[in-house]
């Protein structure tokens, strides 16, 4: 869309488009309005500055975000390409602590073993640290806290080590630990199955907070280190046993065959995922090296007590003729692999599964990711229409486009909310993931607001504003199990083109729900158009002309189209108190003609044109006809 202002003059956003294609840092923002100011720009076009800034430092860290999940899959990735050809139990170990003191942008970061012999546990691996005496430390179980995380089993962090009373602390571990200079720490367990092996740790030498993703993170990266370690004692089983047993030397060569098909097939489902493979590939190359038929099984739809228990143990279990490998990350069950038609697994085969069972979780957690992110920037634009309505139609259009959506189409707004709800943060969050999937399958935009949720969808076809609320809200309704009352307003011709109607449309839909509400219809969907006159009272707009033809269009069409007078006959008919004698008086015509004409009007109106509710509507409309001279257009 070409530029508004004078000639010459530039958009404001280019600056910030230049500043978004070279990477500069968050500082360099502020120079475009910094110069504007010293050249003294006129307050519009420092205004248009700043909001381009704003939006350009949005866009910055949204980019800087998806990198930083890239990076992180990636790091995942190979991780498990290096434990696929694994050869330096010791180099792949330093890569998975060096990957995550990387990742976490931590000072420190290390990796500790228990020792069964000596019940404790010591240093394996240390990355960024620089004291000896810290590198030779030993801990108890139970001690400082990576003895209580190996003795638990379960995560700790803490953001100021010296003075977190939740540990006992020991003269040795808090020695080395301020010789180190740590302060906050955070330790995940090394699992092999339920048996703690070890613990990985992030560490800084300076207070902060570990986020819940970053917890995630490491404990994926723990749950890779433990892996190694297991595939390491495997291997030196492997070659224990062809020193030791000659006589079952085919016998271990055929393990070490197995071993590296199992590698192969590793190495094959990385290079899926690298290619943008999704879990149907997943599962098709699992069948394939298994000879096996594999499927993917939901939460709700899986052997609920073999997936219990191998999310417990870490392990494919056995149910009935079906192998059972849950997926899971970070606690969450996602659902699990099951392999039908494969009675004798050995151990590899088993392993193979297990990890195609982790593959699959961190598909099904980076698509999550990517869903969530394309949720917020639909709701983003939803709300920057609602709130801003003078925002540049061009940057609408070009943002509608990367979600699929095309705002110079007309759109309903919809206003839903979940009756019952009232200020349940779980139901409202429910309730605007139902929204935002509708929104994504129809190619619309949705949001949460006023304790509820509003969408701007698209018709399919002829679809009318009250057939399109009827059908969201029995969509959403079947999502939440619970009822789901949404108002629609008329449709908006373009939204890009007129945001500021798009506001007004989400006020008219807020009151059908309301009027839906009053009238006892909670969990049902209508448009101010379904109340009939109701809907002059309704809508902003008072459409009064559009009253009178969904109400009396056939007739006037048809005196329009014939030269005849239904409408006029029609309202002497119920001037007269509805008596065709005195209706035929004030016409000057026969009775005859007056029934004849209350025929063509049944036909043209329906039968139940004389029923209470349409009588009260259609008289209403021909007094409106009558005093505003509306015509059908």
């Amino acid at each position: 869309m070409p530029h508004a202002g004078p000639p010459g003059a530039s958009l404001p956003e280019h600056p910030y488009l230049e500043l978004l294609a070279q990477g500069a840092p968050a500082g360099a923002y502020e120079e475009p309005v910094r110069r504007a100011r010293e050249d003294g720009a006129p307050p519009a076009r420092l205004a248009a500055l700043e909001r381009a800034r704003e939006l350009a430092l949005r866009v910055r860290a949204e980019l800087d975000g998806r990198r930083r999940r890239e990076a992180e899959l990636t790091a995942l990735f190979e991780t498990a390409h290096d434990l696929a050809g694994l050869r330096d139990l010791d180099a792949v170990l330093r890569a998975i602590v060096q990957r995550a003191r990387s990742l976490l942008g931590t000072e420190v970061a290390y990796l500790t073993l228990n020792d069964p012999d000596r019940g404790d546990t010591y240093m394996r691996v240390t990355e960024g640290s620089v004291s000896a005496r810290f590198q030779q430390l030993r801990l108890g179980m139970g001690e400082g806290l990576g003895g209580l995380v190996a003795q638990t089993a379960r995560p700790y962090v803490t953001d100021d080590y010296m003075h977190d009373a939740r540990f006992r602390h020991t003269s040795a571990i808090d020695v080395g630990v301020g010789e180190e200079g740590l302060v906050a720490i955070l330790g995940v367990p090394l699992l092999l199955g339920r048996e703690v092996i070890g613990v990985l740790y992030a560490a800084d030498r300076r207070a902060r907070v570990f986020e819940r993703e970053q917890v995630a993170l490491l404990g994926s990266f723990a749950a890779h280190a433990a892996v190694a370690l297991d595939t390491a004692r495997l291997l030196a089983e492997t070659r224990s046993a062809l020193a030791d047993l000659e006589a079952a030397g085919q016998i271990i060569r055929d393990r070490s065959r197995a071993i590296e098909r199992a590698g192969e097939v590793h190495d094959r489902l990385v290079a899926l995922v690298l290619k943008g493979g999704g879990v149907p590939d997943v599962v098709a190359a699992v069948a394939e090296a298994l000879g096996g038929r594999v499927e993917f099984a939901e939460p709700g739809s899986a052997p609920a007590d073999a997936v219990r228990r191998s999310a417990a143990d870490g392990h494919a279990v056995r149910h009935g003729a079906t192998t059972v490998a849950a997926v899971a990350a970070g606690g969450e069950l996602m659902g699990a692999l099951l392999l039908h038609g494969h009675p004798d697994l050995d151990p590899v085969d088993q392993r193979t599964l297990e990890r195609a069972a982790m593959v699959t979780s961190l598909l099904l957690l980076a698509r999550r990711s990517a869903d969530e992110a394309e949720q917020r920037v639909r709701g983003e634009l939803l709300d920057d229409l609602l709130d801003a309505p003078d925002r540049d139609p061009r940057l609408l259009r070009e943002r509608a486009a990367r979600l699929r959506a095309d705002l110079d189409e007309p759109h309903v707004v919809l206003a839903a909310h979940q009756d019952g709800a009232g200020d349940h943060a779980v139901g409202r969050q429910l309730l605007w993931s139902a929204a935002s999937h509708l929104a994504a399958t129809r190619h619309g935009l949705a949001a949460a607001r006023d304790g509820g949720v509003v969408l701007l969808l698209p018709p399919d076809g002829d679809e009318d504003p009250g057939r399109l609320a009827r059908a969201a809200a029995a969509s959403l309704g079947a999502s939440l199990g619970a009822p789901v009352t949404v108002g629609a307003s008329a449709a908006v011709r373009a939204p890009a083109g007129e945001p500021a109607a798009v506001a007004e449309a989400y006020a008219e839909a807020r009151r059908c729900v309301q009027a839906l509400r009053l009238l006892g219809r909670g969990g049902q969907g209508a448009a101010a158009a379904d109340f009939g006159f109701l809907g002059l009272l309704l809508a902003d707009s008072q459409d009064v002309g559009g009253f009178v033809r969904r109400t009396l269009g056939p007739l006037l069409e048809y005196d329009a189209r014939r030269g005849t007078e239904l409408v006029a006959t029609l309202a002497a008919y119920f001037d007269s108190g509805m008596s065709p004698a005195r209706a035929r008086e004030t016409l000057h015509i026969h009775v005859n003609t007056v029934a004849q004409r209350l025929d063509r009007v049944a036909r043209l109106l329906g039968d139940d044109w004389q029923s209470p509710a349409r009588t009260l509507e259609i008289q209403l409309a021909l007094r409106l006809h009558r005093l505003s001279g509306a015509v059908l257009r």
